[in-house]
């Protein structure tokens, strides 16, 4: 394996950092790792990508306003924010509000295990995507995106469905206070 490939922080079901791993090798074996899930919102819509088709998986799919993995030593809220910068050029205050594991085959025998941290954060203006990363977005409004995800779930990334439902529920309870 290439020595320069991207490395991902390896942790055990408590979240404690145990070692890293070449990040192919994390998907193919598979290994839990720590990831992260970013949400913008503006208003009552949350900002989502279609993945680019020629990610390892998922291509074309729709997920959330970015996600990746920390780099092994890296905070996630530094993580968070390099990515939105790296996928996006936009920056802007986030908030974790939680996270969950799981687990996903795939069809080309790479795998999804990860515990995945949940960042919201409130933004509004234009976003410059990266190509390889994003092949479109789209502001959808939280009512919409919770009925199509019931209606059509595989248009959206397997962690989507944990994840959305979690931010939609903290959405609508920051309505309320």
């Amino acid at each position: 394996l290439m020595t320069n490939s991207p490395q991902v922080q390896l942790v055990d079901l408590f979240d404690r950092p145990c070692g890293s791993a070449e990040k192919l090798a994390a998907h193919r074996q598979p290994l839990l790792h720590r990831a992260f899930s970013v949400f913008l919102y503006h208003e009552d819509a949350l900002l989502l990508q279609q993945r680019a088709w020629q990610k390892y998986h998922c291509g074309g799919l729709w997920a959330n306003t970015c996600c990746s993995h920390p780099q092994p030593g890296e905070a996630l809220p530094a993580a968070a924010h390099r990515r939105l910068r790296e996928e996006l050029a936009i920056d802007c205050p986030l908030t974790e509000i939680g996270s969950f594991v799981y687990y996903h085959p795939f069809a080309n025998g790479l795998y999804e295990y990860e515990y995945d941290h949940i960042f919201v954060g409130s933004w509004h203006g234009t976003a410059q995507p990266d190509p390889q990363e994003i092949a479109a977005l789209a502001w959808l409004p939280t009512e919409e995106l919770a009925a199509d995800l019931l209606a059509r779930p595989a248009r959206y990334a397997p962690w989507f469905h944990t994840a959305a439902p979690l931010v939609l529920a903290w959405l609508a309870k920051q309505a309320k206070d």
